[in-house]
C-alpha cells in the first residue's frame, strides 16, 4: 500500500529538465526542418547555436530535413547533412538519406523523357528573353536530380541584387505570372510550380513536392511527425507537407532561425539559446 501511494506520488511531480535529458530517445516522435528560412536565413550558413541545439534535441527524438536545394547546396548551409540528422532528404527528397546511408534516388530525366525536357527549358529561355525587368544575370535555369530551379534574375545575382529583386518581384509579381503561363502551356505534363526563397521557382512533377520524403518515413512508425517552414502558404514550397494529414505543421512566418528554436523549446522542453551569432560572423 505505502508503495503504491509512493509510486503515485511520482508520477505527480513534474519531470525536470534533467531528467528529460536523460531518458531514452523517442524515435516514433520526428521533427523535420525546411532549410532556408527555418534552420537557415536564405542562402546563408547554419548559425553553431542552432547545431548545438538541434544536436540536443536528436537526444530526445528523430529529426530530419528536407530541403529543395541539391545535397551540395544542403551542405554548403548546414554542414554534413546526412550525419547530422536521422533522415536527410535533398531535393524534397528525390536523394533520401537515413542514419548517413543513401536509401533511394528517383531522376526527372526518366520521368519526363528528353523530348519533354528539351520543350521546357527552349519555352523558358524564350520567355525569359522577352522579359524586361531590372536586372539579368546568369544560370536561368538550373537542373537538379529531380526538378528545374527557375529564375528570372539568375542565380548568380549578388545578395544586394537578390534582395532587390524580392522586392520587384513583390511588386510586379514576376514569378506569380510566369507561373501561371507555364501552368496552361505544359498542363499535358502534369507538374508543379513551387515558389521559394527570393528569386527563383521550383518545377517538379506533381507528388514531387516535399511530401515525397513521406513515403520514406512509414506510418507504423511514428507517432507524431513535426514540420517546420517558413513558406507554409499556397504557392510556397511548404505549403503541401505544412497542410499533409500526416504532419503537425509549424509556420515560421517571419523566416527566422530563432523562431524555429523557440517553438521547438516549448514543445520539447529544451532551453533555446538568448541568440544567434549573425551568419556573417560564422
Amino acid at each position: 500500500r505505502a508503495k503504491d501511494i509512493a509510486h503515485l506520488e511520482n508520477l505527480e511531480k513534474p519531470v525536470s529538465r534533467a531528467a528529460a535529458a536523460s531518458m531514452p530517445k523517442n524515435p516514433r516522435v520526428l521533427a523535420l526542418f525546411d532549410v532556408d528560412g527555418t534552420l537557415t536565413e536564405p542562402r546563408k550558413t547554419v548559425s553553431p547555436e542552432t547545431l548545438s541545439f538541434l544536436a540536443t534535441l536528436r537526444e530526445k527524438i528523430a529529426i530530419g530535413v528536407v530541403g529543395g536545394s541539391d545535397l551540395v547546396k544542403q551542405k554548403e548551409q548546414l554542414g554534413d547533412s546526412p550525419s547530422l540528422f536521422d533522415w536527410c532528404f535533398a531535393e524534397n527528397g528525390l536523394l533520401a538519406h537515413k542514419d548517413g546511408v543513401v536509401i533511394g534516388q528517383t531522376s526527372l530525366v526518366q520521368h519526363l523523357g528528353e523530348e519533354n525536357l528539351k520543350r521546357l527549358i527552349n519555352w523558358v529561355l524564350a520567355y525569359f528573353a522577352q522579359l524586361d525587368i531590372p536586372v539579368k544575370r546568369g544560370t536561368f535555369v538550373e537542373f537538379r536530380q529531380g526538378m528545374l530551379n527557375v529564375s528570372p534574375i539568375g542565380r548568380n545575382c549578388s545578395r544586394e541584387e537578390r534582395n532587390e529583386f524580392e522586392k520587384f518581384d513583390l511588386a510586379n509579381k514576376v514569378r506569380e505570372t510566369m507561373v501561371a503561363r507555364m501552368k496552361e502551356e505544359f498542363a499535358d505534363l502534369k507538374l508543379t510550380f513551387s515558389i521559394g526563397g527570393q528569386i527563383s521557382f521550383d518545377v517538379f512533377p506533381e507528388g514531387w513536392d516535399k511530401t515525397f520524403c513521406l513515403q520514406y518515413l512509414p506510418h507504423a512508425d511514428f507517432d507524431e511527425i513535426h514540420f517546420f517552414g517558413d513558406k507554409t502558404f499556397v504557392g510556397g514550397n511548404d505549403y503541401e507537407i505544412f497542410t499533409s494529414p500526416r504532419t503537425v505543421g509549424h509556420s515560421i512566418d517571419d523566416a527566422d532561425p530563432m523562431t524555429t528554436l523557440k517553438k521547438l523549446s516549448a514543445l520539447f522542453d529544451l532551453p533555446c539559446p538568448p541568440s544567434l551569432t549573425p551568419p556573417a560572423a560564422h
